[in-house]
């Protein structure tokens, strides 16, 4: 097949909608939203602020099979409040988690898939949003003690904040090379360090620190997907069957912060190919 005929047969993931991500995902048919845009449940606290709030919150939950086994898929709408956890939002995804783990208790074999289009907490709402991520990545958590939850960040807006630790949490995580994932965005970066250490609109420089590319390279991601349907759908379902991982990046902190503990307070800045070196060598 030539590559003209390949992208012509290629459906994007990365432009598709939350609602039509998570449906997407699922098995012909199997879908069924839990908490939809008719329910009305959405933040009380933007319009006090003169926002207009979103009548899911942002948040696409959506229960359905996967290769024929239950599966939870949460979604986040990056294009609504860039992503952003609100007490609403956060409670739906952290509630869904939970009743995975309800399922599994009563013998339903529930995994999770958490679709990750988020800057972190929502501003607006401060430490309600504060909460909510505490809430689900403790969710997160629990829940691996049965099956997976599987982590997928395609693009555009990258996952950072407590939303990028609670991908950290996840049993895999899958990127695109439009995904980006950091603790901290470059407006924040630039903001705090200065546009000397970080210049947010010089775009090739931030994928090639926070892309997917680099993050898959330096372990913080398990696996690089490009941005078609078919294929993301594919490596999902390795993710799934491969489970909980034997040694989880979550339980590998004492080696993340000896590599921390490597860099004194004036430190040049790396390129991409000496933090890529670096973090290799932590590999297992």
């Amino acid at each position: 097949m030539t590559d003209v005929a390949h992208l012509l047969q290629t459906r994007s993931f990365v432009e598709l909608g939350a609602r039509e991500r998570a449906k997407a995902l699922l098995d012909a048919g199997s879908a069924r939203e839990l908490l939809g845009p008719f329910d009305r449940l959405m933040s009380p606290w933007l319009p006090a602020q003169g926002i207009v709030p979103q009548s899911d919150d942002g948040v696409v939950i959506v229960k359905g099979t996967f290769n024929g086994q239950p599966l939870l898929v949460a979604a986040i709408e990056g294009v609504f409040q860039g992503g952003s956890m609100g007490e609403v939002g956060g409670a739906k995804i952290a509630g869904a988690l939970e009743l995975a783990v309800e399922d599994n208790r009563k013998g339903i074999a529930t995994a999770a898939v958490l679709l990750l289009e988020t800057g972190g907490v929502r501003l607006q709402e401060a430490n309600l949003g504060l909460a909510a991520i505490a809430e689900i990545q403790a969710a997160i958590v629990e829940l691996r003690q049965y099956q997976p939850v599987v982590g997928l960040i395609a693009g555009s807006v990258g996952c950072f904040g407590g939303m990028s630790i609670a991908a950290g949490l996840c049993s895999q995580l899958i990127v695109t090379r439009e995904a980006r994932l950091g603790l901290n965005g470059p407006q924040v970066i630039e903001q705090e360090a200065g546009i000397e250490e970080y210049d947010a609109r010089d775009r090739p420089f931030i994928w090639s620190l926070t892309g997917g590319e680099q993050r898959h390279a330096c372990g913080l991601a398990d696996a690089f997907v490009a941005d078609d349907l078919a294929q993301v759908r594919e490596v999902l379902g390795e993710c799934l069957a491969a489970g909980e991982p034997r040694q989880p990046r979550s339980r590998r902190h004492a080696d993340f912060l000896a590599l921390l503990g490597t860099f004194g307070s004036q430190v040049e800045q790396l390129d991409a190919a000496q933090v890529r070196a670096l973090y290799q060598e932590l590999q297992p």
